[in-house]
This record gives structure tokens, sequence and C-alpha cells, in this order.
């Protein structure tokens, strides 16, 4: 996939030098054939990237935009394409981006990480109907605001909260990161509104309930997942869980959360919230998977998560984590 998006910059950093120019000088600079070369340009002129006359081809106002954000983001993603290679092998997955810097030093890097998601989508995503659960979290809150209209142009976005509700600070539970990304984007947005903690005789009525059983249908049809991976102790503190759990993962040494799950830095299940909505062995079944997390803190929870990270993940990070698990 890295290949892929590399791939559709190169055409439109060439159409940007070139144009207006041919369908076959640009497959003899790319060296591929003239037939490749036709379905790349199909598939940038229906995102509405470039156009075609019997002068050549050509960007589109649209196109020179997409092309001048992607510029820097590419220049920084093929520098560091052998560290990428490295630690998506590492981590058993297909698609790794790495950002500079280190989240832990600097807020910043927060928002680069969501603005390499975001533009990582625009070149990636098919168009058309897409439905995105989303996790919550401080680092997808932040990504939520580098989002942009452009990424709903030629798609039809809706965004869901990938499971039930968490005790979190509301700004940045899944409703509200919904509601984000879709006011930044012009998608639109559904909520889940199911409580923390309860038991399952408590959850499963409301199963019937018409407003949560139309949000979970959307749910099982989401095309697209976006989520985070937290540090153990810190997620179930921040969720104020039970005296009795907190001492449970610190017993069994949980160093990862993610989907409500707790793992040991071996990848083993230490703890499960029972909620409702998508579940990590769901995300087989789903095309387009973005994990977005950084920061050396968090390097042995990306290794731990990873385990059970289904293998097309988009692991979204910076040098700081990646450096540490590389190193370690």
């Amino acid at each position: 996939m890295v290949a892929v998006v590399t791939k559709r910059y190169q055409i439109l950093q060439y159409v940007s030098w070139m144009e207006p120019v041919g369908r076959r000088s640009l497959a003899d600079q790319m060296h591929v054939s003239e037939r490749i070369m036709r379905t790349d340009i199909d598939f940038l002129r229906q995102q509405g990237l470039l156009d075609s006359s019997k002068s050549g081809v050509v960007l589109t106002a649209r196109g020179r935009d997409v092309f001048t954000s992607m510029d820097q983001f590419m220049n920084e993603m093929l520098g560091v394409q052998d560290s990428e290679k490295q630690l998506a092998e590492r981590l058993g997955i297909d698609h790794v981006l790495i950002v500079p810097g280190d989240a832990d030093q600097s807020a910043r890097v927060l928002d680069d990480m969501g603005t390499a998601l975001a533009q990582t989508m625009q070149v990636m995503l098919p168009l058309g109907e897409q439905i995105i659960a989303v996790m919550g979290g401080t680092t997808l809150a932040r990504a939520a605001s580098r989002m942009n209209f452009q990424l709903s142009a030629g798609r039809e976005l809706t965004f869901v909260p990938a499971r039930g509700g968490v005790g979190e600070t509301v700004a940045i539970q899944a409703n509200s990161v919904a509601a984000a990304m879709a006011q930044s984007t012009g998608g639109t947005y559904r909520v889940l509104y199911i409580p923390e903690n309860v038991s399952e005789e408590t959850y499963q009525p409301l199963l019937n309930e018409p407003s949560v059983k139309e949000v979970l249908a959307l749910i099982d049809k989401s095309s697209v997942v976006i989520h985070s991976v937290g540090e153990a102790l810190a997620m179930a503190e921040r969720r104020r869980m039970s005296d009795d759990i907190l001492q449970l993962l610190r017993d069994h040494h949980a160093v990862a959360e993610a989907f409500g799950t707790f793992f040991d830095a071996a990848g083993n299940v230490v703890y499960k919230i029972p909620k409702i909505g998508l579940r990590i062995k769901d995300l087989d079944q789903i095309p387009y998977v973005f994990a977005i997390a950084g920061g050396q803190s968090k390097a042995q929870a990306i290794q731990a998560y990873m385990q059970h990270a289904p293998k097309q993940t988009w692991l979204i990070t910076d040098a700081g984590a990646a450096q540490s698990i590389l190193m370690g």
C-alpha cells in the first residue's frame, strides 16, 4: 500500500512538472506500461485530481491543492521508508508511517500524526459511501482537527463510535471524536450512548433499543476503523476503573489497552471490559484499519497490541516510538 501511495503521489508530481503531458510520456517517466498508467490516471481523475484533454493530462485546482499538501509529507515518508519497512516487519503488519519527533516531548507531533492519517486516507480510501468507526482518546481528538473537507470530496462519509461510551472526559469520548471528524470533513455522524462498566445483564436489553440497533448496524458495515493504543494503567485510571481492577492489571503486568482489552508485554489478554461494538477480532474483516499512537512511552504498548492487530493495519507513529521498538 505504501508503494501505491508513493506511485500516485509521483504521478501528481510528474504532471505538475510537465503538464499538459501525454499518458505515454508519463508511463515512460515512471517505467510502467501505458495500460497501467491509464488505470492510475483514471483513478486520480475519478478523485477529481486530474483532468484530461487532447493536449494531455493536467492537475485540477483540487489536484494542485492535494499535491501541495502532500509534498512535505511524502518527502518525509520517502526519507524514512527503510525504518518503516523494518518496523512493519517487526510488528507483523503491512503498513507503517513514521513522522519526525516524539509526542512525549511535543504535542505538535500528535498534530503531525493526525495530518499523516488524513493524507493517507485521502489517497487510499475509495470513492463513494464510507462508514468510519472511530475510538476515543486524546490522540484521535487531535487527529480530528487535522482532517478537512478534501476527504469527503467524492465520498459520503459517516462517522460512528466503534464501541459504547467510556468513562472518559466528554471531549475525548468516541462519540465526541466521531462528531468532530464529521464536522471537520463535512460528513455525518451517529452516537452510541451505552454506559461503561455495567454488567451483561444490564446492557443486553439495550441491544433492543431502536437507536442502539441502528448504530450497531452501521458499525457492522464499517469499511474503515481508526483507533489508538493506550498504556494500560493510564487508560484504566483515566476511566476511573475500580481499585480491584487496577490491582489486577498491576499483578498481571498489563502494559497496553485497545478496544477495551488489556494486554501484558507478551500480548496475553489480562482483562476485557464488557462493551457493545467492535472487537479486535472484527477488524480482520475491515479493509482499512488505521492505528495511531506515538511517543517513546507507548513503544511497549504498541508492540503488545500489534500481536493481535490485523495484517492490513496502517500504524501511524513517531520516531520516538519507532526507534524505541527497533532498538529494543
